[in-house]
C-alpha cells in the first residue's frame, strides 16, 4: 500500500476537524458567523431603503440587499448545520447603530440616501476583503465555494450602492479601500526620458541607410541627376555636329 500525501496527514491543530469536505478551522467558522450577522443588519437596511427612499437608485440597492442575503442566509444555516457552527442572532452593537442612524434620517431626503449608501457600502468593503483572506486560505472546498458566492453577492451588493451616487470615496475612514485610489507617490518619469526614445529610434535607423546622414544622401542624388542631364545634352549636341 502506498504512502498518503504529506499534506493528508499534517495536524493542523486541535482547533480544526477533518471532513468530507476538508478540514474545517476557525476561520470557516468565523466566515460563517459573519456572513450571517451581515445579512441580520443589511436585510433590514434593504427594506428600509424600499420604504424610505425616494430615489431609484437607492430602491434598487435595497432590492439587490434584500435578495442577495435572503440568497446567503439559506446557504449559511445550511452549511452551518453540516459543520455544527452556532450562528448569531441579533445585529452586534455597530450594526444596530447603523440601522438607528438610518431609522432617524427622514424618509425621502439626501440625508437618508447619503446614510444608506455609505454605511452599507464601507462594511461592504470590508466583508470582501475578509472574504477574500478565507477564500484564498481554506482547504475546505465547501467552504471556499460558499466563500466565493459570498464575494460576488458582496460586488454585487457593492457595485449597487456604488451607482447611487451618494458614496463619499473622500472618507477614507467609512471607507478603507478608498485609500487604494489614491494617486501613487512614486515621481512621474521626467521628459528628458523622451528624447532619448527619439534618439535610439534614430539609432536603430542608420544601418538601413548605411550610415549616411540624410542631407548626404540627397546631395547625393541631386548630383547624380545633374550629371545624367549633362551627358544627355552633351550626347546630342555631339550627333548634331556630325550629322
Amino acid at each position: 500500500m502506498g504512502a498518503q500525501p504529506a499534506f493528508a496527514q499534517q495536524d493542523l491543530g486541535p482547533d480544526h476537524v477533518q471532513t468530507q469536505f476538508g478540514p474545517m478551522g476557525p476561520a470557516g467558522r468565523d466566515l460563517l458567523q459573519k456572513v450571517a450577522l451581515a445579512g441580520l443588519w443589511e436585510g433590514p437596511a434593504g427594506r428600509m431603503g424600499l420604504e424610505k427612499s425616494s430615489s431609484p437608485l437607492v430602491k434598487e440597492a435595497g432590492r439587490h440587499l434584500i435578495d442577495g442575503h435572503a440568497d446567503l442566509d439559506r446557504r449559511t444555516a445550511e452549511l452551518a448545520r453540516t459543520f455544527g457552527v452556532q450562528l448569531p442572532t441579533q445585529p452586534n452593537e455597530a450594526q444596530q447603530g447603523w440601522l438607528n442612524e438610518m431609522r432617524a434620517a427622514p424618509a425621502r431626503s439626501p440625508e437618508f440616501d447619503r446614510v444608506f449608501a455609505n454605511r452599507l457600502r464601507a462594511a461592504h468593503g470590508v466583508v470582501y476583503k475578509f472574504l477574500a483572506s478565507v477564500r484564498t486560505g481554506t482547504r475546505n472546498t465547501a467552504i471556499r465555494d460558499y466563500a466565493k458566492v459570498c464575494m460576488d453577492t458582496v460586488l454585487d451588493h457593492m457595485t449597487v450602492l456604488e451607482a447611487t451616487g451618494m458614496v463619499d470615496f473622500t472618507d477614507t475612514e467609512a471607507i478603507p479601500l478608498a485609500l487604494v485610489a489614491q494617486p501613487s507617490s512614486i515621481a512621474p518619469t521626467p521628459p528628458a526620458a523622451l528624447p532619448q526614445a527619439n534618439s535610439q529610434y534614430a539609432q536603430q535607423r542608420q544601418p538601413q541607410d548605411d550610415g549616411l546622414p540624410d542631407g548626404a544622401v540627397g546631395l547625393g542624388v541631386l548630383a547624380l541627376v545633374v550629371a545624367g542631364l549633362w551627358f544627355w545634352t552633351s550626347g546630342r549636341s555631339s550627333r548634331r555636329m556630325h550629322s
